[in-house]
């Protein structure tokens, strides 16, 4: 897992910028209702997502929370006291405190996903609404020349895969409420970044330095395929 505190300053323009921070943000604001007063954002990262949240619908109360001190301290500059640095899977903040939680891309990145939905479950009010994303690495598929090699070492299922968090969410009373999809802007995989984290281990551990190097002799290979499409799912609590 990459190291979010070393990764702060970089983040943003390494992952789409604002461009991609809108378009999530609208999609999240699309699936939570008009009556919501108040929203938690699960892992906000630098919080540019998080400040569109609270520009595209006036009058939401929203919070940012993020473990990563880099990162919340990035966050925090771009909403003065609405950011604290908490643990997604113990969060500081009583039952029943907030009437919609995001969460976006994280789930994919721990392997025990079901207490991060029991904890926005736990402190989401009757009537209120998660929203996380799911599926994030199926989104890179996008039959290019990158998928057809790497095709074969997809072999674990995701933890943040679509029906997982369904049934999390089933365990703990949420039940589906929608669904929405956003563009991934300048998020496409280039071979040779892709190439790096296969040699980590990172992604495609299974391919090993073998598969690196077939993805990094594919033409153009600081050239990005297609942008992903993210895929957000909305859950409410009865």
């Amino acid at each position: 897992m990459l190291d979010y505190d070393e990764e702060a300053d970089e983040y943003d323009a390494t992952r789409g910028g604002e461009p991609r921070a809108a378009a999530a943000a609208d999609a999240v604001l699309g699936l939570v209702p008009e009556s919501a007063h108040s929203l938690l954002d699960v892992a906000c990262g630098t919080g540019i997502v998080t400040r569109r949240l609270v520009a595209g619908r006036p009058g939401l109360r929203v919070t940012g929370a993020d473990a990563a001190h880099g990162m919340a301290r990035r966050a925090a500059a771009r909403l003065p006291g609405a950011v604290v640095r908490s643990d997604s899977r113990q969060l500081p903040f009583a039952d029943r405190s907030f009437d919609a939680v995001s969460v976006i891309w994280l789930l994919h990145l721990l392997a025990d996903a079901g207490t991060v939905v029991a904890e926005a479950a736990r402190v989401l009010r009757p009537g209120g609404v998660l929203v996380t994303t799911v599926d994030k690495a199926a989104a890179h598929h996008v039959d290019s020349d990158i998928d057809a090699l790497t095709a074969p070492y997809r072999t674990e299922r995701a933890t943040d895969e679509a029906g997982l968090v369904t049934a999390y969410a089933a365990d703990h009373g949420l039940l589906p409420s929608g669904t929405a999809r956003f563009r991934g802007h300048g998020q496409g995989r280039t071979p040779r970044r892709l190439a790096r984290y296969v040699r980590s281990g990172e992604i495609y551990a299974a391919g090993g330095t073998t598969l690196a190097e077939r993805i990094e002799a594919l033409r153009d290979p600081d050239s990005p395929r297609p942008d992903p499409e993210f895929t957000l799912r909305a859950f409410r609590k009865p």
